[in-house]
């Protein structure tokens, strides 16, 4: 049992966190920005304690997570007024599993480095099921041997967790993620779209065609909500924006191209315009669907 603390209970943090009291056996200090959420976590799971500051919660703490909104919120929650980085012990490990850029993962453990202690880069990829089951995907920029030490922990939430690299090489990992994710979802879209047009047996067509090249995690798990326009899966069409602009913040960086992924992003805007700012990043087909209604 390690002493642990986690900063941001969101949709993805509160259950992750859980996750930690319950299948690890971790005693956990949370905060959250809304207390009334980090009392209500504490009655749920019958163990820790909610404080009022990041800097109360990571305070003797071995190891720190972290999963917020942005790169704003990193930077608040741990170099910021009554942020963690002042009471870290030296030898502790700081894990963020925020989506953030690489920029700022790279920054902060540099800092961290000055200061004794570790942090690790760790963006996850699963959506909101997968921290409610705890089987996330975690991919971890840093240090070997922070990171041999934070795995064992970090299975309490996950079913796969993989040293990408050095500092800020998992975000790098997450924006590959998100690339190919908002182009299966714009193609899936496409293509349930098309099919209906065409007047096919969708369900037949999808059974056929999900046992052959165009099989994907999204085509198995998601084509009968897209078709009946269900995107109440907890991954917003807001954060899938956030997250593809820093993808082409950093191909701008890099050099990498990335046409399709700027035109995904311009679809997720029409999406957004239609009001689904908080539908499921699968929402693309919404877009295709009322453009064929006001074509009718």
């Amino acid at each position: 049992m390690a002493k642990v603390a986690w900063i941001g209970l969101g949709i993805m943090g509160y259950p992750m966190a859980g996750h930690l009291a319950a299948k690890g056996g971790h005693q956990v200090t949370v905060y959250n920005r809304s207390s009334q959420k980090a009392d209500q976590w504490v009655r749920e799971f019958a163990t820790g304690a909610s404080v009022a500051t990041p800097a109360a919660a990571a305070e003797g703490a071995d190891f720190v997570f972290s999963c917020v909104g942005n790169d704003d919120d990193v930077r608040a929650v741990t170099t910021g007024p009554d942020g963690a980085f002042a009471t870290l012990k030296p030898g502790a490990v700081f894990v963020d599993h925020t989506t953030a850029s690489a920029e700022v993962a790279r920054e902060l453990s540099a800092l961290a480095a000055e200061r004794g202690f570790h942090f690790l880069d760790a963006p996850v990829s699963g959506g909101q099921a997968g921290a409610d089951s705890g089987t996330l995907t975690v991919m971890v920029g840093g240090e070997e041997a922070a990171f041999q030490r934070a795995e064992p922990v970090i299975q309490s939430y996950s079913r796969m967790v993989t040293l990408i690299g050095s500092s800020g090489s998992g975000q790098l990992a997450k924006m590959v993620n998100q690339i190919a994710i908002g182009g299966l979802l714009q193609s899936l879209s496409e293509a349930i779209h098309f099919a209906h047009c065409a007047g096919l047996d969708l369900e037949k067509v999808m059974h056929t065609i999900s046992k052959g090249a165009a099989q994907s995690w999204q085509m198995d798990n998601r084509w009968k909500t897209m078709a009946n326009a269900e995107f109440d899966f907890g991954f917003a069409v807001d954060w899938m924006r956030k997250d593809l602009a820093i993808c082409q913040a950093e191909a701008q960086r890099n050099g990498a191209r990335l046409p399709v992924t700027a035109l995904i992003d311009q679809f997720y805007e029409d999406v957004q315009n239609l009001g689904g700012g908080r539908w499921d990043a699968s929402s693309l087909i919404a877009r295709l669907n009322a453009k064929a209604d006001a074509g009718s």
